[in-house]
């Protein structure tokens, strides 16, 4: 969902389209100093922050910097007007807003979301192009300086869209293996079929988009100066753990039992984990319910220590 004008009266957003040079001064008013994780590379990628071609290595490099310092880069390349194909690729993304600029959310933020207590993460960069990938909680990314296209896919196309390894990631998240600007349809021809499920959202700078839970978004920054702010939350309990956590575990334990017991498995987690029947349990006393009981804190600590009992074993 598209939310045109959303955040058009930020401060930030007003300095921006009067010059990059205003929004960079208006941020560097409230950078303390703090290191900042960055990713820079060599212009051949294009903008592309990926694997080499074997997935053994990463095509760019992960440094810590400071903030300013990157700004003013970014502002030399744009004075330069260097062709965007030998630009050295910057980018920061998903850096804590309140831990790097203390007193910007002040006078840039959604006060409506309040109440969700969300994470609010800053993003910035020159031309760039990040693999279509998922995130857990719900987002509203906003655009504040320069051009983003969003192309988005629900969860079920997960099949079709290629993903990579789950632990060797270029940022944290599995990301899909196809090159969005020129697929290689011999080696994955199923995206043909995730394209058919595509939506695409362009935004300009004061421009929002509301992405739910779980579906995979490839993101471009298409203006040499990229400046996004979004908005993390969980609509979940806080006792609750990062579901990955249970998909690695069930890789431990479950992934290269033998087929009929993969299959019974299989029954099992759709009676316990994804049965919506209120009713399921009834046939057991809610005192001997145990684990089955509804979550809360102190449930989700015991299975924790059951859990850790175990695979310290």
């Amino acid at each position: 969902m598209i939310l045109k004008n959303l955040v058009s009266s930020w401060p930030l957003v007003k300095l921006s389209e009067t010059s990059a040079n205003s929004s960079v001064d208006y941020l560097k008013k409230f950078y303390q100093g703090l290191p900042i994780g960055a990713f820079t590379a060599k212009p051949e990628i294009n903008g592309r922050y990926f694997y080499q071609h074997d997935l053994s290595q990463l095509n760019f490099c992960k440094q810590y910097s400071q903030l300013d310092t990157l700004l003013d880069k970014l502002l030399e390349q744009l004075s330069e007007q260097i062709d965007e194909k030998r630009v050295p690729g910057i980018y920061v993304g998903s850096a804590h807003v309140d831990q790097l600029l203390p007193g910007f959310r002040s006078e840039n933020d959604l006060s409506a979301l309040s109440k969700f207590k969300p994470l609010m993460s800053i993003w910035l960069s020159n031309q760039s192009r990040i693999a279509a990938h998922h995130d857990v909680p719900n987002n509203i990314a906003c655009c504040i300086t320069g051009k983003r296209r969003f192309t988005l896919f629900p969860p079920e196309q997960l099949e079709n869209l290629y993903i990579g390894p789950l632990d060797n990631t270029p940022a944290g998240q599995a990301v899909s293996l196809v090159d969005f600007h020129q697929p290689d349809w011999v080696k994955f021809p199923k995206f043909e079929k995730a394209l058919q499920q595509a939506q695409v959202a362009e935004l300009d700078a004061g421009d929002a988009l509301f992405l739910p839970s779980m579906w995979w978004h490839h993101v471009e920054s298409l203006s040499s100066f990229n400046i996004l702010v979004n908005y993390w939350w969980q609509t979940t309990s806080s006792h609750m753990g990062a579901p990955i956590d249970a998909m690695m575990h069930a890789l431990l334990n479950i992934k290269n039992l033998p087929h009929e017991q993969k299959e019974a498995w299989f029954e099992m987690f759709k009676y316990y984990i994804f049965n919506n029947d209120s009713t399921a349990l009834s046939h057991i006393p809610n005192e001997q319910l145990g684990v089955l009981n509804p979550m809360d804190d102190k449930s989700s600590r015991q299975i924790r220590s059951m859990l850790l009992n175990k695979l310290n074993k």
